[in-house]
């Protein structure tokens, strides 16, 4: 599940980011309302989870113009500010949930999942590459009858795959989609994450569904 994150307080979106990743979100964070506009226009997101006082222009105007654009993407507001007004003015720009500083992170978790389901979004999807089932909600896989157990992580780097399965999927592509697009470390850690898959979900089966294009990335067969 892919979520934006706008939030000003950066302490907060790092505790909230580390949390959500081990509840299989990958987190984008970005802390102005108009670079927040900007990424939430496109379209890749599952989930918005965004802030009302926002540098830039504020979360009500940003989910307004969202809306405006034709974006149906779920929008929980996160904020310090509990009066039933305020309540009713995100509601009324066109939030589909609200939720009031000091949280819960349970709640928010619980919340976040129900608008990905209630969405009818990519998270309620099981991706099947051959005998290969990806469960995104779940954060499951089997191969075959045969469930495997992943990290996190490595599950994150088989459904990047997963979801382009056939095709060819760049290093760079995969750590902008597991870590975030400002990952600036050794791309090597995919490859890492990959030779784990591969003793897990191909090894034991007697497959090579991950195969290496040389300098160009990694491709899931639906053959292997």
């Amino acid at each position: 599940m892919r979520m934006l994150m706008v939030e000003d307080d950066a302490r907060l979106a790092g505790l909230l980011r580390q949390g959500l990743a081990g509840e299989g979100f990958e987190v984008d964070w970005v802390a102005d309302g108009r670079q927040g506009l900007r990424r939430a226009l496109s379209g890749k997101y599952d989930v918005v989870v965004l802030d009302v006082m926002l540098p830039g222009l504020n979360g009500y105007a940003v989910c307004a113009r969202l809306r405006a654009a034709g974006s149906a993407t779920p929008v929980l507001m996160l904020t310090a500010k509990d009066g039933e007004y305020d309540v009713a003015e995100g509601l009324e720009t066109g939030a589909d949930d609200y939720l009031a500083k000091p949280f819960s992170f349970v709640v928010l978790t619980a919340r976040l999942k129900a608008l990905v389901r209630r969405s009818g979004r990519r998270a309620t999807a099981v991706l099947r590459v051959g005998d290969l089932r990806v469960e995104p909600v779940s954060l499951r896989c089997w191969r075959g009858r045969d469930e495997v157990v992943l990290t996190a992580k490595e599950f994150a780097v088989l459904a990047c795959l997963a979801e382009r399965a056939d095709e060819v999927v760049a290093k760079t592509d995969i750590a902008e989609r597991v870590w975030d697009e400002y990952y600036e470390g050794d791309l090597n850690i995919v490859e890492v994450y990959v030779s784990a898959l591969r003793r897990k979900i191909d090894a034991p089966f007697g497959r090579r569904s991950i195969r290496t294009v040389r300098g160009a990335g990694y491709r899931l067969s639906s053959e292997g």
